[in-house]
């Protein structure tokens, strides 16, 4: 990770000539505005992510699916990421990553706009691919901007970028469902895209041109690749990914079996949690190790009380753990990378954010399989086991000391 240099400087006579030149410590003004730029474009990407779990129900009965099926609105988006997030650094090696982020949330636009009128199923998963292209474009490439941007702030951008992820749960889902609920599912994604396009004027504005780094593009992944112990601690990601997302898409479902009353202040509930462990995440940053290990192992647990809830207030507690437990992983990667793999974190982002999507592209379908022949409760069963494996993994691994 990058430090700031904390040596005293060294004061010049009047016969060393002009003083070296020094980068100055950001600006009050200078250091939020990138920041809250990025963070409101990784909100509205993930809120529209995983928009189609606040309307379910009525997406699925409007294009004339099952409830299963229409999950896999979430998986298509997972199956484009997978794909772009080891990729785009490849394929655009030198390209500005300010200009980059920009046409990825323009893409993310026409996704939205593309599943609001979208007159059947297959024309909603080719929007929904669109997005995935977008959200992992853009995730691969924010933390990497941040830092540029911010210089010597790692664990401020890590939070920053994951407290938008928290805030598209906090707002983003209870208000899909409101609005779902209220106007239907197609305005819920007519707003997301008028958000996107927001989202996109405030970060021409905020963030300065962020050139590549030299050594961006296959060399750089190929070097990550070899890294045994970076890819070891993919394979926890993949698994606790995908502890969370075979269950998540449906999580509706899972409130409806006990109270269908309750769902958008449990789905609030839930939100609330997820900020509460982002900032945990931070603040805890420097004990990542045992942190990498706890919050998986926490999110079992609170999927195997989802599952296993007699009543209201045990279900309530299960989803705020489980909006806590997983909201520490994003900060957690993405940190866990840049120690790694300090000088291809950029690459280490890349691989992470396949190592989700791909979970995500899994998870749901096999959450949507196991909704449809066995009902909710399997699906919350299995990804319970699969969180618990990637705390007991993480926990075996040395993670170097930031």
């Amino acid at each position: 990770m990058p430090t700031q240099n904390t040596a005293a400087p060294v004061q010049p006579s009047s016969q060393d000539g002009p003083p070296p030149s020094v980068t100055p410590a950001p600006l009050p003004g200078k250091t939020w505005s990138p920041l809250i730029a990025l963070t409101s474009g990784i909100a509205i990407l993930v809120a529209s992510e995983f928009l189609p779990a606040s309307v379910l129900p009525g997406l699925a009965a409007d294009i004339g699916v099952s409830e299963g099926t229409a999950g896999l609105a979430v998986a298509a988006t997972a199956i484009a990421g997978a794909f772009t997030a080891p990729s785009i650094a490849v394929l655009l090696p030198r390209a500005d990553r300010r200009k980059v982020l920009l046409a990825l949330l323009a893409a993310a636009t026409v996704s939205n706009l593309a599943v609001a009128v979208a007159p059947s199923f297959a024309v909603l998963l080719v929007g929904r691919l669109l997005l995935g292209i977008a959200i992992s474009g853009y995730w691969t490439f924010a933390f990497g901007v941040g830092t540029h941007a911010v210089p010597g702030k790692d664990r401020l951008v890590s939070s920053a970028i994951s407290f938008g992820v928290s805030i598209a749960t906090v707002l983003g889902v209870p208000l899909g469902s409101i609005v779902g609920d209220a106007v239907g599912w197609r305005t819920a994604f007519g707003g997301a895209a008028a958000l996107c396009a927001i989202s996109a004027v405030a970060l021409a504005v905020a963030l300065p041109s962020v050139p590549a780094h030299p050594t961006a593009g296959l060399r750089m992944l190929t070097e990550a690749l070899r890294n045994g112990r970076l890819m070891a601690g993919i394979g926890c990601v993949v698994l606790v990914a995908f502890g969370n997302f075979a269950a998540y898409p449906y999580i509706r479902l899972a409130i409806d079996r006990i109270d269908p009353g309750a769902t958008t202040w449990m789905l609030l509930a839930w939100g609330v949690g997820a900020v509460a462990g982002t900032v945990v995440a931070g603040l805890l940053a420097r004990w990542l190790r045992p942190l990498a290990a706890a919050a998986p192992i926490a999110l079992g647990v609170a999927l195997l009380l989802s599952a296993t809830a007699p009543s209201v207030p045990v279900l309530a507690v299960a989803v705020v753990l489980w909006g806590f437990a997983f909201n520490m992983v994003p900060v957690i990667v993405q940190l866990w990378g840049s120690r790694v793999e300090p000088e291809r974190s950029e690459s280490a982002m890349s691989l992470s954010v396949t190592a989700f999507q791909v979970a995500i592209t899994v998870g749901s379908a096999l959450g949507g399989a196991l909704l449809d022949g066995y009902g909710v409760r399997p699906l919350l069963l299995v990804g319970a086991g699969a969180a618990v494996a990637a705390g007991l993994g993480w926990g075996l691994l040395r993670i170097p000391r930031g």
